[in-house]
């Protein structure tokens, strides 16, 4: 494989389906081993992205390269470097999960032997293997979408692409999706993961990208996107209603910054230094304020979408195929 030092390289990516500029001069890198979390309102772009990246589809403009192979010049090396998911279509809607798998490793030129054995374990990871000689006509949706998931990672790729993996998919079945995903970069594999659901990025990435309107409005590890958009909020309330103004002092004088009283007990505290909420929890009790409650929050990557793209996430909204 190239010495390239990220697994994705584009730049000034652009796409236009008529009228729509599907991208508008995006540019990514995404470090190997990493796994890169792209997120974006409905239409903003990112499986087109996926798309041009995966050699499914061409750029009207820019370059794109994977593992320092370039997308347009060297696809077919590419294709073999890269996994995605929703590629796997049966063989045979009569045939077995693992006989579907088995076949589907062999045309990606897996031996039957190590076909057979990487399917069974894929079935596994995915908790199918109680339905893995069930004929595929009689899987469920999220079944289905379980077995297109480990069908994308049967031959290993070192770059897999993750377009909304865990959509329609209960929450257990969600959590063995996670953990199956850091152990694809814990043995080395890297990972473009589009999702719709705020709190996967939050937990699997390690960067991410938020993509609007086709292009890169803002790139930061989550932490970095959280503290962008405001500091730590310190919510505090106060035993006695009678201490509530006096509280309200002591903080402003310790944090120097603006407090509001939310209710007759309760008041919010903006903080810059985490330390400087163990600062006022002392001045509070030299003055004799009792403390019942208090807990320190962080903004949200909810609030830092809000605030970037200007729209709400949505959790279970799925991108046309030409206008993303």
């Amino acid at each position: 494989m190239s010495k390239a030092q990220y697994a994705i390289e584009a730049e000034g990516l652009t796409k236009v389906f008529g009228d729509n500029k599907a991208l508008d001069n995006l540019s990514i890198k995404v470090p190997k081993g990493s796994i890169y979390g792209v997120l974006g309102p409905n239409g903003a772009g990112k499986s087109t992205m996926i798309n041009i990246l995966a050699t499914l589809l061409k750029p009207d403009a820019g370059q794109a390269t994977i593992f320092g192979y370039d997308v347009l010049e060297q696809p077919q090396i590419v294709r073999q470097l890269i996994g995605v998911t929703g590629q796997f279509a049966s063989v045979d809607e009569t045939m077995s999960a693992v006989e579907n798998l088995v076949i589907f490793g062999q045309l990606l030129g897996l031996t039957t032997k190590e076909a057979h054995k990487k399917a069974t374990k894929l079935l596994e990871d995915f908790g199918l293997t109680e339905a893995a000689k069930r004929p595929l006509k009689k899987f469920s949706g999220g079944m289905r979408r379980r077995l297109d998931l480990a069908a994308s990672l049967l031959a290993s790729p070192p770059l897999i692409f993750l377009d909304e993996p865990t959509t329609g998919l209960d929450p257990r079945t969600r959590t063995q999706m996670w953990h199956t995903i850091r152990k694809l970069v814990a043995d080395g594999s890297t990972v473009l993961l589009t999702t719709q659901y705020l709190d996967e990025a939050d937990q699997l990435a390690d960067r991410i990208a938020i993509i609007d309107r086709g292009t890169v409005v803002a790139e930061d590890t989550p932490d970095g996107l959280k503290n962008s958009i405001g500091n730590e909020t310190l919510i505090l309330t106060v035993k006695d209603a009678d201490q509530t103004e006096a509280a309200e002092k002591i903080a402003e004088r310790i944090t120097k910054t603006d407090v509001k009283i939310i209710n007759t007990r309760q008041i919010i505290v903006p903080i810059a230094d985490s330390g400087l909420a163990i600062d006022l929890l002392i001045a509070l009790r030299k003055a004799k304020i009792g403390v019942k409650e208090f807990k320190i929050e962080r903004p949200t990557l909810d609030e830092v979408f809000l605030s970037i793209t200007g729209k709400k996430p949505k959790t279970e909204a799925k991108e046309n195929e030409n206008d993303n």
